[in-house]
């Protein structure tokens, strides 16, 4: 059986699915590298519902989708950007998802960190904005969950120097119960952080942000990066304190950086371990054993898609990462928050669905084409 796939001139072409049925396995811990996953939340499909109201989210799918990232040895980075903070879902939904998260996490014996930010507020001072993140950190806190203090909207406006970072992030490290992950978030995944840590310009804004690192080098378990630039990735990880890691959140360049150089390397914390998830912990248990080669084998053909996933405007990749979980039999329908389904084109969608197939990331390959059929025949293509 083949399909017809509209290519991105409309033209249709045919591809041939797989067929075998894929069964990945959990295996032994990962042992070598740290591996988070950020994930993505299960729209409710039945709730009456419009984009800018309150997410509706189907709590039961949600919390199984995290089950199976832990049972393949991965951690959840919960709340993230994956999650569509600030794009679907409120700090309501976000403290919700979190306590819900963290007990599941609690429940099974999984690890998971949870973001932690200033989305109950759209604005306001200096004073503000360390409440808002004093808030969601002691909520984070009390859940049993590691803190990742994310970057922020309300500090990016309101904030007139990097001193004012300074002055915020150290305040924060200070009263933090344990050691927390930084996330440096690039405005190719948000348009409100350009300028973060105080200047447009890399050079400087690496500075202040190493500079809060070094000053509360004990409350700072690691650094997630998310600026799609391997080089500068590199270069700040060789800077870093001792004992304090560096998370990969490039997902154009991950095999490369997490197999590092004879220098060190970057754990992960990346949202294209959500459609990757066994493979990804299969090809980290290859790394336990030291095969570089056998690592890079089995990752570096993911890279394509995740490329395409993350195409700009690259803010919208939560659209792949849900319609993939869709396609793999994770969720019974492709709906979500915010309507955010509709923020990719069908030729996007076909050249996913082929990426990924190719890949074998599809456990019932049957499933996915059917489901991709379905998809094809609303947007009028016939077989």
């Amino acid at each position: 059986m083949t399909v017809r796939l509209p290519d991105e001139h409309g033209r249709l072409r045919t591809y041939e699915p797989r067929t075998e049925l894929l069964a990945p396995t959990p295996g032994a811990p990962l042992v070598s590298r740290t591996v988070f996953s950020a994930a993505h939340v299960v729209a409710d499909p039945y709730a009456d519902t419009t984009p800018d109201a309150p997410a509706a989210v189907d709590w039961d799918a949600t919390l199984a989708f995290r089950r199976h990232l832990w049972s393949h040895g991965l951690g959840v980075a919960e709340a993230m950007d994956t999650a569509q903070r600030g794009m679907g879902l409120d700090w309501a939904g976000a403290a919700e998802l979190i306590r819900r998260s963290a007990a599941e996490a609690k429940a099974v014996g999984g690890r998971i960190a949870c973001g932690v930010g200033t989305d109950q507020i759209a604005s306001g001072t200096l004073a503000e904005v360390r409440a808002a993140y004093e808030e969601q950190l002691a909520l984070v806190e009390e859940s049993g969950a590691q803190a990742i203090l994310m970057a922020s909207r309300a500090l990016a406006a309101a904030a007139q120097s990097p001193d004012d970072y300074l002055e915020v992030y150290g305040h924060l490290l200070r009263q933090a119960a344990e050691p927390v992950i930084l996330h440096w978030l690039g405005p190719m995944f948000d348009p409100a952080l350009e300028g973060y840590w105080g200047s447009a310009d890399l050079d400087a804004a690496t500075g202040t942000f190493l500079e809060v690192v070094a000053a509360h080098p004990d409350k700072v378990d690691g650094v997630k990066i998310s600026l799609l630039d391997a080089r500068r990735e590199v270069d700040l990880r060789r800077r870093l304190p001792h004992g304090v890691r560096c998370y990969t959140g490039d997902d154009f360049h991950y095999p490369e950086l997490i197999a590092g150089d004879e220098q060190g390397f970057s754990h992960a914390l990346l949202g294209i371990f959500d459609p990757l998830g066994p493979l990804a912990a299969e090809a980290v248990r290859v790394l336990d054993t030291g095969n570089t080669e056998g690592f890079r084998a089995l990752l570096d053909p993911t890279v394509e898609l995740s490329r395409h996933l993350f195409q700009a405007p690259t803010r919208f990749y939560k659209t792949g990462v849900v319609f993939l979980a869709w396609l793999a039999g994770h969720q019974n329908h492709f709906a979500m928050v915010g309507g955010l389904q509709s923020a990719r084109s069908l030729p996007h969608f076909a050249r996913a669905y082929e990426l990924a197939d190719g890949l074998g990331l599809f456990p019932d390959p049957k499933l996915a084409e059917e489901r991709m059929r379905t998809l094809l025949h609303l947007y009028g293509v016939t077989p």
